[in-house]
């Protein structure tokens, strides 16, 4: 007895050692050969897993550039013999006996009459994903403003790349195991298309936007904010955890507006989670929230099927974008941007309106850019005169503030709106010196169906002669959009040095700032670290500013990217004599004495006044 007990405990043991180890859960892509069938699972409605077959095809090894395999195989089965690949199916797993192949992540595009699909291999997918690290932003690409669909286009191209095709040439594939597969499906098969949800947007708003992404291989969706709907009634069933096949959502905005891309988890292994099979933009390292996603129906196309989903609840942080698959974990969600716009309208309303932005630096300028213009669109007349007074604060860690205080007027005062507070935050998340962290957007805005501007007509000086070391009033007339005048005074001080004449420039802000770089050879924004972009762009001109410069033909220089006036021979010789650094250049007119004039309408105009000295 005790003979065949130990016979037992040892074959027992010979099966436990014969059994495939962990890494073998996967179906290595050396295994597979032509007429293989495996099963797919994804969700093509609602919450409910279906299956359907794989055929495989052959395996395209891209022997040029990331000499990536790319699995090609046909699909059976539910809907996709009418609706071909799937957007929204990116990421949805294959097995074979019960092993795991990859996930469901290429198409041959538009019009194809059988749904033939890549299949990414799961180890790449795993392989991929174990890179760390924070995200460098290549290229420090910028959104170029105001936002257009050509604009955008061009941005999107600057960073990223992932709609491009498995290979450039068939001589770039190589087949594998087997014969029946043409190489020349390689430059055909790209990702499949991603469905992103937008949600609270005005079209006329989101159409550049949704244009430009739907170059770059995304399947815009105007919807309603939602989710899976809600019980009718008893007690709330406990949230069931994620499974492969199910769909999965990439968070980007949140609040009163939402975005979100959508698709289909790969593999959960404990709280990593794996998706998609391709990247959602190549991002690289990431912290965007990831979140459960239920999908509505299907949109049958001869040109591009797809899902209509929608994000729901946050369940973790999606924290690698890379070329075989996007990774995360379950768990807690990422720090988000709070942005809080508060509108005033001149008919006794006032609205607050909330959002949560993802920490990017191409989608955070961009997001907060379409939060201001939707805000301003979807509450005030877009046809017409109309006028917008912005003030708040823009919120960075470890730097204080950016303040923002102007007024826009116009037929699309909201576009300049817009800009005026995105600029910055584009500026700073793009510099060069060193990572920015932008803790959260505040705004108060005040509206109005009125044209707030203004024209400069005059300039002049009442009373005596000017002297050296007097004062003499400044008069400035201007005149409004409907002709009322209005007249401003100025008291300037003329420095004691002073001496045979001076020149009084009144200008508008874009005035002066051309000026600056033809006279004085200042160009904006050439800092030499992030504390004096910061004192750069808290200085920026305003809309309704007149600025008033007293000028002298006294020398002095920029240094460092400062203005310097009035410097003594010894300090010109000295710098002169230390010009080949590249630091230094002459200027030929000094700037004695700076005014601001604060008025409360957009004012544009420009006139110098030329006073000859008393002795």
């Amino acid at each position: 007895m005790l003979l065949r007990i130990l016979a037992g405990v040892l074959a027992l043991v010979g099966f436990i050692a014969v059994q495939p180890s962990a890494q073998t859960r996967t179906f290595p892509v050396d295994e597979l050969k032509p007429g293989m069938v495996g099963v797919g699972k994804t969700v093509f409605e609602g919450d409910r897993l279906d299956d359907f077959k794989v055929h495989i095809l052959g395996v395209l090894r891209n022997v040029i550039g990331p000499r990536r395999n790319l699995i090609l195989a046909r699909l059976e089965g539910g809907p996709l013999a009418h609706t071909g690949v799937i957007a929204g199916m990116s990421g949805s797993p294959v097995y074979i006996d019960g092993r795991l192949v990859g996930a469901v992540s290429y198409s041959l595009g538009q019009f194809s009459k059988e749904p033939i699909a890549g299949i990414t291999p799961i180890d790449e997918m795993i392989e991929a994903a174990t890179f760390s690290g924070p995200r460098r932003p290549a290229g420090r690409v910028a959104l170029q403003m105001p936002i257009t669909p050509e604009g955008l286009r061009d941005s999107l191209r600057q960073a990223f790349s992932w709609v491009r095709p498995f290979a450039d040439s068939p001589n770039d594939v190589q087949v594998l195991g087997g014969t029946g597969v043409n190489p020349g499906l390689g430059p055909l098969l790209r990702p499949i298309a991603t469905p992103v949800t937008l949600a609270g947007f005005e079209t006329a708003v989101i159409d550049p936007v949704a244009a430009a992404f739907r170059d770059q291989g995304f399947v815009p969706v105007l919807a309603g904010s939602g989710s899976a709907p809600a019980q009718t009634g008893g007690t709330p069933a406990a949230p069931r955890p994620l499974r492969p096949g199910d769909p999965v959502g990439v968070a980007l905005m949140s609040g009163d507006l939402e975005m979100g891309a959508t698709g289909t988890v790969t593999e959960v292994d404990g709280n990593r989670v794996y998706a998609f099979g391709h990247p959602f933009y190549g991002l690289g390292p990431t912290q965007f929230p990831m979140t459960r996603a239920y999908v509505h129906t299907l949109l049958p196309s001869l040109a591009s099927s797809m899902k209509i989903a929608s994000t729901g609840e946050v369940i973790g942080t999606v924290q690698q974008d890379r070329a075989t698959t996007i990774a995360g974990t379950l768990g807690p969600a990422p720090a988000l941007i709070p942005v809080r716009i508060n509108l005033t309208s001149e008919r006794g309303t006032r609205k607050t309106f909330s959002m949560q932005l993802v920490n990017d630096q191409l989608f955070t300028p961009l997001l907060a850019y379409l939060s201001i213009v939707n805000t301003l669109s979807s509450y005030e007349r877009q046809n017409g005169a109309a006028s917008y007074v912005v003030r708040g604060t823009a919120s960075l860690k470890k730097y204080g503030e950016v303040a923002f205080e102007d007024l826009f007027t116009g037929d699309q005062p909201s576009v300049g709106a817009a800009a005026y507070v995105v600029g910055p935050i584009n500026v700073l998340l793009r510099n060069a010196f060193e990572d920015v962290e932008l803790e959260r957007l505040d705004l108060e805005i005040d509206a109005s169906e009125q044209p707030r501007s203004a024209t400069l007509e005059r300039v002049w000086i009442d009373g005596s002669r000017a002297r050296a070391g007097a004062r003499v009033d400044l008069k400035v007339l201007l005149r409004t959009y409907r002709g009322e005048e209005i007249t401003r005074t100025v008291p300037i001080d003329i420095p004691p040095n002073a001496g045979g004449s001076v020149s009084i420039m009144v200008a508008d802000g874009t005035r002066l700032s051309q000026w600056e770089s033809r006279e004085l050879q200042i160009q904006p924004l050439q800092t030499r670290d992030l504390p004096q972009m910061l004192r750069v762009l808290n200085n920026v001109r305003k809309n309704n500013r007149l600025y008033v410069r007293l000028l002298s033909r006294d020398q002095g220089a920029v240094v460092k990217g400062e203005s310097l006036s009035s410097l003594p021979p010894s300090v010109i010789g000295v710098l002169e004599s230390d010009r080949n650094g590249g630091s230094y250049r002459p200027l030929q007119n000094a700037v004695m004495g700076e005014w601001e004039i604060a008025t409360e309408h957009a004012v544009i105009g420009s006139r110098t006044l030329t006073l000859p000295l008393e002795e």
